[in-house]
């Protein structure tokens, strides 16, 4: 198979403060009905900032030389005009005019945000090895998201990377689905699931070989 589909857990620690503040608690306390309220409080505080997930990274071989999918990559999702958001903003344009703006500049509706080729620092301390990361997305599908939920966020931009790996390119990047889907939101699953097919348009456009995860079959399945 000519990528890879690894899983990974996201999880925030658990803060050590609240289980000494437990333990003090019950040793306070000489009223077990006290001692489970409290307890009852805390699963629920902990919940709210720990939150387990299970994410797919896509790791996929390109097939072309790193300065060849860089320059096709970056050709295929266009820079996002800043200047021209900042206008925007400015004289509080019509949503529809943000709209029709994005589809005029995405061809494959993905947008460039930011890029860092992270090579020269790194070759600083040896590495010969060649990475550049990106954020991309597209704000207009993000606001579909945004309006259920402002932590989507967190998830879009998409971080994804292309580097170098055994004499070739790879193509590196988090499945949109399955980042998303740990909002719990059944219409933000959705746009992830969107942003899947979107994600296998762009690989198939820039010929490289999509991987099954994306695929409409292996999603509908």
């Amino acid at each position: 198979m000519q990528y890879l589909v690894q899983m990974k857990i996201v999880a925030q620690a658990r803060p050590a403060s609240l289980e000494a503040e437990a333990a003090l608690f019950n040793e306070q306390s000489d009223r077990p009905h006290e001692r489970t309220e409290r307890k009852k409080v805390m699963s629920k505080e902990v919940r709210k900032t720990a939150i387990p997930h299970e994410v797919v990274r896509l790791d996929v071989a390109v097939h072309q030389t790193y300065d060849k999918f860089c320059q096709r990559f970056e050709g295929a999702v266009p820079m996002w005009n800043r200047a021209r958001a900042v206008e925007l903003v400015e004289r509080k344009a019509p949503w529809s005019e943000v709209v029709a703006d994005v589809t005029a500049s995405a061809p494959h509706d993905f947008l460039l945000y930011w890029k860092m080729d992270v090579t020269p620092i790194m070759n600083l301390a040896g590495n010969t090895g060649r990475s550049t990361e990106y954020l991309i997305g597209n704000h207009v599908i993000a606001e579909t998201m945004y309006r259920h939920d402002p932590s989507v966020a967190l998830y879009v931009p998409l971080r994804c990377a292309i580097y170098e790996a055994d004499g070739g390119a790879r193509f590196a990047i988090d499945q949109p689905s399955t980042t998303l889907s740990s909002l719990g939101r059944d219409e933000i699953t959705q746009v992830g699931i969107d942003l899947d097919r979107k994600l296998a348009r762009l690989l198939g456009a820039l010929g490289v070989e999509v991987p099954a995860v994306l695929s409409p079959s292996q999603m509908a399945a």
